[in-house]
């Protein structure tokens, strides 16, 4: 058994890069960073107790997602909530890629695929949909994974990095902090129905249940939209 020095572990910076990144978005999702704030850098670091470096890789990260704007000789923003017109050029554009992925992914097909679609379908059902981030979180991580693992199989490397530029419905979740999850029943029918074209083998049925899926998405983060105005 190795001697105690009674030093402290040594944290990695890749988890405290990950811890960081993760503190920052629950603040993100929850409001606690208010949209159009600047974000003070320094503030957060001494906040979160850490150097400035793990929160500028943080915020960099979280630019990718749109959930933060990086704005010259200012240092970066909380991006403002989208509005109606954001959200459907964002469903536009999930409406263009996805269904592609869908149809690709069924065509590459593996059992193994199957079971992790469906797993990730059991992990909407039993994800708690309250209103505060910490809350639905659980479900939003079981909602990307399921739209992630058709983008990862469907074998376009294009495609993919235009899937993951989109940031997936991290915009559109941020409309739940308050309300909790408003449209679970329906997304996971809908879930339901995709993988059951995986499962028969079909991908033209896949593709077409994609599009049903996003069309519906679209339709009620609009109406989320409303329900925020």
């Amino acid at each position: 058994m190795p001697a105690k020095t009674g030093k402290p572990p040594v944290i990695s910076r890749q988890v405290l890069a990950d811890h960081v990144y993760q503190e920052v978005l629950v603040a993100l999702m929850d409001g606690r960073l208010e949209a159009g704030r600047g974000i003070s850098i320094d503030g957060l670091a001494r906040d979160l107790d850490v150097s400035p470096t793990p929160v500028r890789e943080a915020l960099a990260r979280l630019e990718a997602t749109g959930m933060v704007r990086r704005v010259a000789l200012k240092g970066y923003r909380v991006a403002p909530l989208f509005s109606s017109e954001d959200l459907a050029e964002l469903m536009d554009a999930r409406l263009v890629i996805e269904p592609v992925n869908a149809l690709r992914a069924c065509e590459r097909r593996t059992p193994e695929l199957n079971q992790a679609l469906e797993q990730s379908i059991t992990d909407l059902k039993n994800a708690p949909r309250g209103a505060s981030f910490a809350e639905f979180r659980d479900y939003w991580e079981a909602d990307e994974r399921f739209h992630q693992l058709i983008a990862e199989n469907a074998g376009n490397q294009f495609i993919l990095s235009a899937f993951n530029s989109l940031g997936g419905q991290i915009q559109r979740f941020r409309f739940f902090s308050g309300l909790g999850v408003t449209d679970a029943e329906c997304a996971i029918e809908e879930h339901a129905a995709i993988l059951q074209a995986f499962a028969a083998g079909n991908p033209a049925l896949a593709q077409e249940a994609m599009v049903a899926h996003l069309t519906g998405v679209k339709k009620r983060a609009l109406l989320d939209v409303v329900e925020h105005a």
